[in-house]
């Protein structure tokens, strides 16, 4: 935090009831935002979020999503202050018991904790969602260019022609053309064990807690439930996986194949998007350590690629992208700037 950004955060606290209040740095995300715990005798604890415009942030997404899941009774943190111009915001503190933690202690809980992560889920998606841009396969084609111009280009040391690139989107885009059908829901996308809180002393769905849904859209409901099961940074046991799958559509009512069809396709466009989008994190941004989780994440996209109606796109990403094995993954860390 520069000089002028911290006089900023200081006059900003000093503006609300937690002047004077004790702050920790907390452990930040893949974005350029910042946070810090605030504490201070008499009044709840609180979390600054630090999400500087001119670094491309924006708290009004969060505010706006944060307020509307908190109306439909979920535990979204409650919004204690704000100032949207510089890019902070002061709220509710919904403490350090990360589903992913809680399970890492208790792994007995996985399938407790992962239902009522499904639960709250399904509350998000029943609900009339707020005007949101529309993640549909357009879009979803444009984020899993991420592979073919970051990952691809250092896997194998070789630009990517333009006509391979081409034809790598197209199959992904006819993929979820096909696949993606139903009505749309608000995806948060990135609804993982690392950005739930278990909040056991609440009631029903409230007892997840969330976090990180400010980029939320208009997608597919098979989204969110695959971003959650097959999770870049923490291996969900197969059995969880099947049996939330299943409890899923049997709750929603949702057609068994046309859905499991869906979440194939969802998985498969985010597993790609991740590969590539840790790829760039690693070199353009010189944040090293995303590379370590590609693995998993292939590992994912090879389930995925298993499902007969992405045979096709099995075939492409078969020929043309290299598993990132351990030599792949170092000569991407080689290639990091900053």
């Amino acid at each position: 935090m520069t000089k002028t950004r911290q006089e900023q955060a200081e006059r900003f606290i000093a503006s609300t009831d937690w002047s004077g209040a004790a702050r920790t740095p907390l452990a930040g995300d893949a974005s350029n935002r910042r946070y810090d715990r605030v504490r201070k005798d008499g009044l709840p604890p609180a979390v600054l979020m630090d999400a500087a415009p001119e670094r491309g942030e924006d708290v009004r997404p969060f505010t706006a999503i944060a307020r509307h899941l908190s109306d439909i009774g979920l535990s979204a943190p409650r919004i204690y202050a704000q100032d949207a111009t510089h890019g902070f915001l002061l709220i509710e503190d919904l403490g350090d018991d990360l589903l992913a933690r809680v399970v890492k202690r208790r792994p007995e809980l996985e399938a407790q904790l992962y239902q009522a992560a499904i639960d709250a889920l399904i509350v998000a998606q029943n609900a009339p969602p707020p005007p949101l841009a529309p993640y549909d396969a357009d879009a979803m084609a444009v984020t899993a260019m991420r592979l073919p111009d970051w990952y691809l280009p250092h896997a194998t040391g070789q630009s990517v022609p333009d006509a391979l690139a081409s034809e790598y989107n197209a199959l992904v885009r006819d993929m979820l053309d096909r696949l993606m059908t139903g009505k749309s829901v608000m995806v948060q996308r990135d609804y993982h064990a690392e950005n739930l809180l278990w909040l056991p002393d609440r009631d029903g769905a409230a007892r997840v807690g969330l976090l990180d849904f400010q980029d939320a859209m208009l997608g597919h409901p098979a989204y969110d439930l695959a971003s959650l099961l097959k999770d870049a940074r923490r291996d969900v046991a197969t059995d969880v996986q099947q049996e939330m799958l299943a409890y899923y559509i049997a709750q929603t009512g949702a057609d068994a194949e046309a859905f499991t069809a869906a979440y194939a396709a969802c998985s498969a466009q985010r597993n790609l998007r991740i590969i590539g989008g840790f790829a760039r994190l690693c070199v353009r941004d010189g944040k090293p350590n995303y590379p370590d989780m590609m693995p998993r994440v292939w590992e994912n996209l090879m389930g995925d690629l298993k499902h007969p109606e992405i045979a096709e796109l099995r075939d492409f990403i078969e020929t043309h992208a290299p598993a990132p094995k351990a030599e792949i993954i170092a000569r991407i860390k080689a290639a990091a700037h900053g």
